[in-house]
Order: structure tokens, then C-alpha cells, then sequence
């Protein structure tokens, strides 16, 4: 299950508010239920975000505080798309179809706690490939909005041009010709926007995997979902046995994002490059120092010296 972090509870106020909210879908919350914080990866969500959006566990309910910057319409939008035919069943769906208002002038959602990817499970590449390959295959309905990838990339950017230092001039640098190169995509389809093994969960009855968090969902190029492993992959993070039977999967199911045959790299450099980047700006900001992230900043010479 989705597990406690170190991250400090709540103020008794917001607790309450988060109960109230909770008890209307789960009436065995009462007043002394435990409100939970959580963190995903370990990390906060959008670490490199002025203030990030915040998950609490109340019983069986996840009651999710997006960051003050979060824009109603679109995810409005977004949570009425992943609840559409088809789609609907590979997406977690939420327990209401509509964000609400929450304390400090936010918006909040409303989902049902879910089993997700524990770091001593071995990941279903093959689900995982098949799961993006559906998405990326699906119908376009309702105009959805863009892919978030490319406003991570630009936070991360901002992050390390305010906050990096001197010697991460190269990353801001390589940060700005990417959001450059992919600010068009050369295809379009929907897509998660921010893919990671820890977007993967399932309800407790049922065993096969979903996807989680419409925070960036939306229509751009597919190559943005496969561009976490592929990054890991390039630089010698991930196994090879993994990508391969990731890869494999996409393409057997039909995954748009990359050729049905040959050469996948083409397609994913510079995805690759630009998840590796906001990688690492979580990191820096997650440790508080460039030493807490070196094996990311390694991982991330690696991977522009083979492009």
C-alpha cells in the first residue's frame, strides 16, 4: 500500500477538513481517523515546484491537495477525459469526476486508495508497455489539454538557473535547448505526461495495473511516457533485460511512440534527455546539495555524451 513518510502532519485544522472530506465517501472514518501525508518515490510531488501538491491517506480515501498553481479548467478536463470510454480502464478513477475547493485557496481531488509499486516488487514491464501502448492507441475525445512534460521541463529549469549554482550552468544550458527541440511534437496522440513505475496502482479486488495522476495527462507525443526508462536505460540504471522486454511489449501492442521495428533511439534521445534532467532537479532539491544527487549527475553525463 501506499506508505507514511517523513513529511510533517498536517495542522489539526486541515486534518479535520480532510476527514470531513473522506467520511462523505467512507463512512468508517470517524473523528480521531489517522490523516496520513504521503510521498511518492519518496519524493514530494513536483519537488521543484514553489510549493507542491500534497496526498493524505484517510482510510480508504486519498484526498489530494494539487500545487496553488494548478488551473481548474484543465483539470476539469483531465478528469473527465479519463473517465471516458476505453480509457476508463486503465486509469484509477476518482471517487468524484470534478476538483473542489480546498483550505488556502486550492483545489483538491478525491481518489480511492490503491495498491501501488512497492520498490522491492520486480515492475511489470510488460503491463507497463502494454498499458502505455492502449493509451497512446486511443481515440482522442473532448480535446484534452496539452502534455505536461514540457511545464516540468521549464520548472526544472527554472529551478536550476535560481537555484543550481554555477557548476549546473551546463544542465540549464542543455535544460534550454531541449524545451527548444521539443517544443513541437512530432506526433500527437494522448499520453500520461508523467510516466514513472510509481504512476502504477490497483484496487485492493483488483490485481491489474492502472494508471494514476492526471496532473499532466493530455494530447502530445507519445515519446514523453517511454522517456523515464529510457533515460534510466541509456545510462546504464536500468537492466537491459528490462528495457528489452518493456520495449517489446509497446511495440507488440502497437505503441505509436517509437518504429515498429529498428532503432528506437531516434525517437527517444531527446526525451530521454529532458527526463534525466528533471530527474535530477528532483533529486537536488529532494537532497538539498549537489552530493545528495551525484549518481543522477553522472548518469546524466553519461547520457548526453552518448547523444
Amino acid at each position: 500500500m501506499l506508505t507514511p513518510s517523513n513529511v510533517p502532519p498536517p495542522s489539526p485544522e486541515l486534518a479535520d477538513w480532510v476527514r470531513q472530506v473522506a467520511a462523505e465517501q467512507d463512512p468508517r472514518v470517524g473523528p480521531t481517523t489517522p490523516v496520513v501525508p504521503l510521498l511518492t518515490r519518496g519524493l514530494p510531488t513536483r519537488p521543484y515546484a514553489p510549493v507542491h501538491s500534497q496526498v493524505y491517506i484517510c482510510a480508504g480515501v486519498i484526498v489530494k491537495l494539487h500545487s496553488p498553481a494548478a488551473n481548474r479548467e484543465r483539470l476539469v478536463s483531465r478528469m473527465h477525459c479519463i473517465g471516458g470510454p476505453d480509457i476508463d480502464r486503465l486509469w484509477i478513477q476518482p471517487l468524484i469526476y470534478a476538483p473542489f475547493e480546498a483550505p488556502g485557496d486550492r483545489l483538491a481531488t478525491i481518489w480511492p486508495r490503491v495498491t501501488v509499486l512497492a520498490t522491492i516488487d520486480r515492475p511489470p514491464w510488460s503491463d507497463i508497455g502494454t498499458l502505455l501502448a492502449k493509451l497512446h492507441s486511443l481515440p482522442i475525445r473532448d480535446d484534452p489539454p496539452r502534455l505536461g512534460g514540457h511545464t516540468r521541463l521549464r520548472l526544472a529549469v527554472d529551478y536550476l538557473r535560481t537555484d543550481g549554482g554555477a557548476q549546473l550552468h551546463w544542465l540549464v544550458e542543455r535544460g534550454e535547448e531541449l524545451a527548444e527541440l521539443l517544443a513541437e511534437p512530432t506526433q500527437i496522440t494522448l499520453a500520461h505526461g508523467d510516466f514513472h513505475l510509481g504512476q502504477l496502482g490497483h484496487t485492493p479486488l483488483r490485481r491489474s495495473w492502472k494508471l494514476l495522476d492526471v496532473d499532466d495527462f493530455g494530447t502530445g507525443d507519445p515519446s514523453w511516457d517511454l522517456s523515464s526508462p529510457a533515460a534510466y536505460w541509456a545510462a546504464g540504471l536500468l537492466e537491459d533485460d528490462a528495457w528489452a522486454e518493456f520495449l517489446t511489449a509497446y511495440r507488440e501492442a502497437g505503441g505509436p511512440a517509437v518504429p515498429a521495428d529498428g532503432d528506437p533511439w531516434p525517437a527517444l534521445n531527446l526525451p530521454a534527455q529532458a527526463a534525466m534532467l528533471i530527474a535530477v532537479t528532483q533529486h537536488l532539491r529532494a537532497a538539498g546539495s549537489v552530493a545528495g544527487a551525484e549518481p543522477l549527475l553522472v548518469a546524466a553525463r553519461r547520457l548526453w555524451d552518448q547523444s
